[in-house]
């Protein structure tokens, strides 16, 4: 697509999407012309806040446009599915906001709706951008962590439950909208950063664990139906031999946790705080760096023109794409490996016991509704 601008709509204008309009705002590149939500308030709110010209009520109309390039799915998780394969038919690239979707199934259905359309589908995945990850990510690929065997990834709020902790509605917490609770709101960041590290590896076997266990206020608890995990846990084992500790809570007594990390034969790694780790005879080498002088060399140092970095977050990367700059970094299947690997625990602890990736492939259920 050789243009020096690319044009938008955006199905859904809730919370998320004024993240998406604000980001798409610094995007010189970007322009939101059309917005639609079934909401009237949403779409109109949006579209006065943002400056959008055209406003639907219906995705369905907003689609018989002809002059949208790519159009930004921000809907619940559940309406994923037919937001993107609805996009994806009226022949326009997709960009589409985590999780994948609400189920397996739905997410591997949403793959080959990309692939038989000739599109592209584009997941947003914010941290594979964040500097912390593209330092690890060099470490790796430059050697200095020898053979990888071990990963572990964090997420910890002490209490932020959505809706039920004060931010956000009740939708997100109810499993017939969002599909699952801090495993797919928060995980989804951290386990697709560890797959993007380890070179996205195939999973073979899952073991894991979910919990609703700390009080809430009683009134917000009836008032949202809330029926998602506030904590998940889980193990996962690779088909290369490596393996993957998940921790991931909404809400939990203790006051923190380390960063996600990974280990390899000759030195590890903490993406945040930063941090390095290594050995040189009988010294025992702990790493820091300035994120921010990486940032800025990455920034001034690799294009010919200076000062660009179209990797520096997802919406950036996804216009410089779409303007034929960039090559598409493969968050589709990142966010469908981590997809197998959250609905792996969701389907471990129903069954009571470690189940392999093919059990999940076969028992995962459709969640999808429609828009």
């Amino acid at each position: 697509m050789s243009k020096k601008e690319v044009r938008i709509g955006i199905i859904g204008c809730g919370q998320i999407a004024q993240q998406h309009l604000k980001t798409y705002q610094e995007i010189p590149e970007a322009n939101v012309v059309a917005c639609a939500d079934i909401l009237p308030s949403a779409a109109d709110t949006s579209a006065k806040t943002f400056g959008i010209p055209n406003v639907y009520y219906s995705a369905h109309e907003m689609l018989k446009r002809d002059d949208l390039d790519a159009v930004d799915v921000c809907l619940h998780n559940n309406f994923h599915r037919a937001g993107v394969e609805t996009v994806l038919a009226s022949g326009r690239h997709c960009y589409c906001e985590k999780p994948m979707a609400g189920a397996y199934a739905d997410a591997l259905a949403m793959k080959a709706a990309a692939e038989a359309s000739g599109k592209m589908l584009h997941i947003q995945l914010a941290g594979i951008y964040s500097n912390e990850v593209r330092s690890v990510k060099e470490l790796i690929e430059d050697g200095a962590l020898g053979e990888v065997y071990y990963a572990r990834t964090n997420g910890h709020r002490r209490r932020g439950r959505p809706y039920v902790d004060g931010y956000g509605k009740p939708t997100f917490v109810q499993k017939e909208n969002s599909g699952g609770g801090a495993l797919y709101d928060m995980g989804v960041y951290h386990i697709s950063e560890l797959l993007w590290l380890l070179g996205n590896p195939t999973p073979t076997r899952i073991c894991g664990r979910t919990f609703q266990k700390v009080a809430m206020d009683p009134k917000r608890q009836a008032l949202s139906g809330y029926s998602v995990e506030e904590l998940g846990t889980g193990l996962v084992n690779f088909s290369n031999g490596i393996a993957l500790d998940i921790l991931e809570a909404w809400a939990m007594h203790l006051d923190t946790l380390e960063g996600s990390f990974i280990l390899g034969s000759d030195g590890g790694a903490r993406l945040r705080p930063f941090g390095y780790f290594t050995s040189q005879g009988d010294l025992d080498i702990d790493g820091g760096a300035s994120m921010g002088a990486a940032a800025y060399r990455r920034r001034k140092l690799r294009t010919e023109d200076g000062d660009t970095d179209t990797r520096d977050n997802s919406q950036r990367h996804w216009v410089s794409v779409l303007l034929g700059n960039d090559t598409l970094l493969p968050t589709m299947d990142l966010a469908l490996n981590t997809m197998l690997i959250s609905e792996g625990i969701y389907l471990s602890e129903k069954l009571g016991h470690e189940v392999t990736a093919d059990e999940v492939r076969e028992l995962s259920v459709s969640t999808a509704k429609g828009i």
